[in-house]
């Protein structure tokens, strides 16, 4: 039996209670002082407009728990839902992950590769240079050889041309005959060699101290310095090749002379240059003894 119909049987007891105990107080009165007693037929009324108020609030109460039921089961397929959505996603992420680290992989093999590459790339350049010097070679066994046939007059004037580029030499010292006296000390001051007792190719000014290379190839510098030993003060050069120094003269003692030197080979290109400066607090010397020089050579063209 539900609940509301119980409620319902209790309260239509409790009235028939009522209505029997009113009667029997009817019959046992004691006359006219006796109150008037509730007649049957009202309390039957009444009981069934309780029954019928609570027949409606029974009704209007089922349609609510319908409708709390009916939003119950729509929250549960929408919360069946979300989670199936999470569990898509879940898979769509471990997937995602799987493709993350089959790129990096795949990621990884090409840089492998790629450092492969350059370093095969290398190896090739070095074998073109080594090609193009054994290629240079052969050129000018070839103008050797055609020296000895039929040669016209341009090919003889350009082969005069280049062995006479190919001649490249030079060497200067500080102070031309009869001068003599210290540089320095300062800080980073060119040196100008003016004492060019020799400069073939004439690609050496003895106004600026600059050599210039006439064309391209690998060159030798070598520099030599005089000082004396003064405490403190040393004496260096630097060799430099355009704005980048490649190569230091030094050296520092208490007392007597010391001559620094250092030289190097440089691959040149046409129109580099390469100069001597003065390291800074340092100082050299030279007289008509040409103490102090700097040379350079072409060794070969490329």
């Amino acid at each position: 039996m539900k609940t509301a119909e119980v409620v319902l049987l209790l309260l239509w007891s409790g009235q028939c209670v009522t209505a029997a105990s009113s009667e029997a107080l009817q019959t046992t009165g004691t006359g006219k002082d006796s109150p008037p007693q509730p007649d049957i037929q009202t309390v039957l009324r009444e009981m069934s407009s309780l029954i019928a108020e609570q027949r409606v609030e029974l009704k209007c109460t089922k349609t609510q728990l319908e409708t709390v039921e009916k939003k119950a089961e729509a929250m549960e397929e929408r919360l069946r839902a979300s989670e199936i959505k999470a569990e898509v996603m879940e898979g769509k992420l471990r997937v995602s992950e799987k493709t993350v680290e089959e790129q990096r992989a795949v990621l990884t093999h090409t840089k492998t590769q790629l450092e492969t590459m350059e370093k095969k790339a290398e190896a090739m350049e070095e074998r073109l240079r080594a090609s193009e010097n054994v290629v240079n070679q052969l050129k000018i066994e070839n103008k050797a050889q055609a020296m000895g046939l039929n040669l016209t007059v341009a090919d003889v004037s350009d082969l005069k041309k280049e062995r006479e580029q190919s001649k490249v030499s030079f060497s200067a010292s500080l102070v031309k005959e009869g001068g003599g006296g210290n540089f320095g000390p300062t800080t980073d001051a060119p040196l100008v060699f003016r004492n060019d007792f020799t400069n073939i190719g004439n690609a050496y000014s003895a106004n600026t101290g600059v050599f210039t290379a006439p064309t391209r190839g690998v060159y030798f510098f070598v520099v030599f310095v005089l000082g004396q030993g003064h405490g403190s003060t040393a004496t260096g050069v630097w060799l430099f090749k355009n704005d980048k120094r490649f190569a230091l003269a030094w050296s520092r003692q208490q007392d007597g002379y010391t001559k620094p030197s250092n030289g190097a080979s440089v691959a040149m290109e046409k129109g580099d240059e390469v100069y001597v400066k003065l390291e800074s607090s340092s100082w050299v010397h030279d007289n008509q003894n040409n103490n102090c020089v700097f040379s350079g050579h072409l060794l070969f063209p490329m």
